[in-house]
């Protein structure tokens, strides 16, 4: 004999599939571009880890962001992430549309691109990733690149990002960028590397830095390493420094050029800075230059892609304006 479910097991039922993140009911309809800008904020919330760290990248506030999150909940009858005083996390139904989403996002890539490839006209959505020190301060290789690609493919949506260097080329990795610009060579068989150009960086002290008015031939070696110092990526070398590196005196860090030259405008630390974002603040008499016998350091940048026949017509025609630019 079939044994019924218990009114309690019953009325438990709906209280279980809440807890699981189901709403009941399902998606319903055809999705349209309302559905897709929803997703794409969704996305940004899901990869930045909350509401908060995303309102920057959406240009959006968090009660914004909220609302939009609530509509698609409503609209996939699904409840996405969870958050509260404990935090922000997703719900396993969450991370079932995030990947249906990433899915949906190389779908609509690999249709543009085959139409691209039909029609010869570049459209569709180039997320280009670049490192928090790319220099953008006066005329550089990537600004012109961009102003000659957007200008010949106006069809093209340009989405560029900051990050440190490694989540540039994590972004390339697992595809949520288009293409990346970083500061490392890679030789891995899913990668092409190319490198682009180099920008020379020279060491620095602000106007309220004791060494700001001691004349250059009374600097030496053992006073630079008495003095507080910035640490210098690994990606920035040159055999002079690599001499020196060991005995100079590092108290301070910095991710990003801005960060940097806070720390050097304070007087307390001395550090390298690219030579043509330093210019404006040398000619403001903010900076210093200390020569100290040609010391500066070089770093090499290199555009990132990953092999996707989704865009790889997008990918080559930027590359190109890239390399003829540099």
């Amino acid at each position: 004999m079939t044994r019924s479910p218990s009114v309690a097991s019953v009325r438990s039922l709906p209280a279980r599939r809440a807890a699981r993140g189901h709403r009941g009911g399902g998606f319903n309809g055809q999705i349209a571009e309302v559905d897709l800008r929803l997703l794409r904020v969704f996305r940004t919330v899901a990869e930045r880890g909350g509401f908060s760290a995303a309102e920057i990248a959406l240009g959006k506030s968090k009660s914004s962001i909220s609302i939009d999150i609530s509509a698609l909940e409503n609209r996939l009858n699904l409840t996405l992430c969870l958050r509260g005083r404990s935090g922000f996390s997703l719900t396993s139904e969450g991370r079932m549309v995030l990947e249906a989403t990433d899915q949906l996002q190389a779908d609509i890539s690999r249709f543009q691109q085959r139409i691209n490839d039909a029609s010869g006209v570049l459209s569709g959505r180039f997320c280009l990733y670049v490192p928090d020190n790319t220099q953008v301060h006066g005329e550089t290789a990537i600004i012109r690149a961009i102003e000659t690609f957007t200008t010949r493919h106006p069809d093209v949506f340009m989405d560029v990002r900051s990050a440190s260097t490694r989540e540039v080329e994590f972004a390339v990795l697992n595809g949520q960028a288009t293409a990346g610009i970083t500061l490392y060579a890679h030789h891995q068989p899913d990668m092409h590397d190319t490198t682009l150009f180099t920008e020379r960086l020279n060491l620095y002290c602000g106007q309220r830095h004791p060494l700001f008015t001691v004349p250059e031939a009374e600097i030496t070696t053992a006073t630079l390493a008495a003095q507080n110092m910035i640490e210098v990526s690994d990606a920035a070398q040159s055999a002079r420094w690599e001499d020196m590196r060991a005995r100079m005196t590092f108290t301070a860090a910095a991710e990003n050029v801005d960060s940097r030259a806070l720390l050097i405008l304070s007087g307390n630390y001395i550090g390298f800075l690219p030579e043509a974002f330093a210019r404006p603040l040398l000619r403001d008499g903010l900076l210093r230059h200390i020569s100290f016998g040609d010391l500066h350091l070089i770093t090499s940048f290199h555009f990132l892609v990953r092999s996707s026949p989704e865009t790889g017509l997008m990918v080559e025609t930027f590359r190109t304006i890239l390399e003829d630019a540099c």
